[in-house]
């Protein structure tokens, strides 16, 4: 006999939320294991005492979260998921009855809280992954990642033009009583002095976006060209865990970055009682500033030098002490000056008399010759490059750096694919920074989960392992007992 089911709406219902909320459930694990009311003594500086009430800093670094784990960058969208979805009403506090918060009021509530309020979070999740020792914090593994920004390439405009359409806003301003004409912001339709139209690809230095003044053009191999923000990583390479991370102008370059990024990382570890040795990363963070600064603070690092910084030239010889050159056919290359560039970026130059180099026989087989040329150009920094150089020459190092590749890329991969680092629903650098702090505490989180959940699989099996042992011992007690009582009868 075929069934057919009849719905209909029970108009009474006894309904309690956590009894539907499996044990296992992530949300509801989450919610017993970490404590978020912090929030509210370190929120209360942005409040005052009178007026209506706002949303809950708990309840609003709930939902921030949800967003991020479940991939989410859309705070209307987070919203509308959560009201469907009974484990993360239960997460964050809410009963299916209650109404939630008002999604603008997610917008606003990050603008008003600072940096410090998402960067204490980040550090309360990693002191706890710290804890149950999942962080070694000796070598560091870095890398960087673009970020797509809230801002669209066709919204670029010419920094000449904004700033006529700012004077002529001022102008406005100050005589309110002409008439307005419209000032084209389209750098498709504008037309430079000579009433020609500006480069179909616009650049930084020239063109800027008026939503997201910020966000920078750029590209990777392989990738269209978009405006971004540069997302740096330090992952701790014992455990794959995000030890820190911070937001950067897409135009800046990874070296700089890393400068500015290891006071952090190795405060990070050095809160919780962990050393930083060693920095890894890629060919990218080989820079004058990066390498000093990893000198500075007695740091081993591991970066593969650029190919203008490697100076192999065989049968020339550097003699410190009067800072010259000799070549192959014992000839000296003197030191001429030191000449900028690029901005920042100091050259020597040690020349010889081009007369001597065209009649020199070895000139064929000179790689100095062989340019057309008779001068060396060096960095000034060029010891600090020698000794990365010869360090990268090991079998340690060549192990390392395959080490780097199986733990900081996959992170990125699992940022920007699945915990909603792709691109940022913000404007503004602060913003941003904010995002991707929330996206590393969200990886995080499901990592310290997960040790947590084999943690309690690995402590079940202990016990039941014990539990057979006494078992065992008990019965072949017994057995013994039963034994010895039959032959003394």
């Amino acid at each position: 006999m075929q069934g057919k089911k009849q719905y209909q709406e029970k108009l009474f219902i006894n309904f309690q939320l956590s009894e539907y909320i499996p044990e296992d459930n992530f949300y509801r694990r989450l919610k017993e294991s970490m404590d978020f009311n912090f929030l509210y003594k370190m929120t209360s500086k942005y409040y005052g005492k009178e007026g209506q009430k706002s949303i809950d800093p708990v309840v609003f670094m709930k939902l921030m979260l949800v967003g991020y784990l479940e991939n989410i960058n859309s705070d209307r969208r987070i919203i509308s998921i959560s009201k469907m979805r009974m484990d993360i009403l239960y997460f964050i506090g809410y009963d299916l009855e209650e109404e939630l918060p008002w999604h603008s009021t997610l917008s606003r509530t990050r603008q008003l809280y600072g940096q410090e309020i998402f960067t204490s979070l980040f550090k309360i999740v990693l002191k706890q992954c710290i804890d149950k020792g999942m962080v070694a914090g000796r070598r560091q593994a870095v890398d960087g990642v673009f970020v797509k920004a809230n801002a669209s390439l066709d919204s670029m405009v010419k920094r000449e033009i904004m700033k006529d359409a700012e004077a002529y806003g001022n102008e406005l301003e100050a005589n309110v009583e002409e008439k307005a004409t419209v000032v084209n912001m389209d750098i498709n339709n504008s037309k430079d002095s000579n009433g020609l139209k500006p480069k179909k690809n616009p650049g930084n230095k020239t063109h800027y976006s008026p939503s997201d003044p910020d966000a920078k053009m750029s590209v990777k191999p392989g990738k269209a060209t978009a405006l971004n923000y540069l997302g740096e990583v330090s992952v701790d390479t014992s455990s794959h865990v995000i030890t820190h991370i911070q937001a950067f102008s897409a135009d800046k370059k990874d070296g700089k970055c890393l400068a500015e990024m290891l006071g952090s990382i190795i405060e990070n570890m050095e809160e919780n009682g962990l050393k930083v040795e060693e920095v890894v990363a890629d060919k990218g963070f080989s820079c004058a500033e990066a390498l000093k600064a990893l000198e500075r603070r007695d740091i081993t690092g591991y970066i593969p030098s650029r190919g203008q910084f490697i100076y192999e030239r065989p049968g020339f010889t550097y003699y410190a002490e009067g800072d010259y050159y000799n070549c192959p056919n014992n000839e000296k290359l003197v030191y001429k000056g030191t000449y900028q560039t690029l901005p920042g970026v100091y050259n020597k130059e040690y020349k010889l008399s081009r007369k001597i180099c065209n009649s020199c026989q070895l000139s064929f087989t000179c790689p100095v010759y062989e340019k057309r040329e008779s001068i060396i150009r060096e960095t000034v920094e060029k010891n600090c490059y020698q000794r990365m150089h010869q360090r990268m020459q090991s079998s340690q190092a060549k192990r390392i750096m395959r080490q780097r590749q199986s733990t900081v890329e996959p992170v990125i991969g699992t940022l920007v694919n699945y915990l909603g680092m792709k691109r940022v629903n913000t404007k503004g650098l602060i913003q941003a920074n904010k995002c991707i702090t929330m996206a590393a505490v969200a990886y995080n989180i499901k990592k310290l989960m997960k040790h947590l959940t084999n943690q309690t699989i690995s402590n079940t099996k202990a016990i039941k392992r014990m539990l057979l042992v006494a078992i065992s011992n008990t019965f072949q007690a017994l057995l013994s007992n039963h034994c010895r009582i039959f032959n003394y009868q």
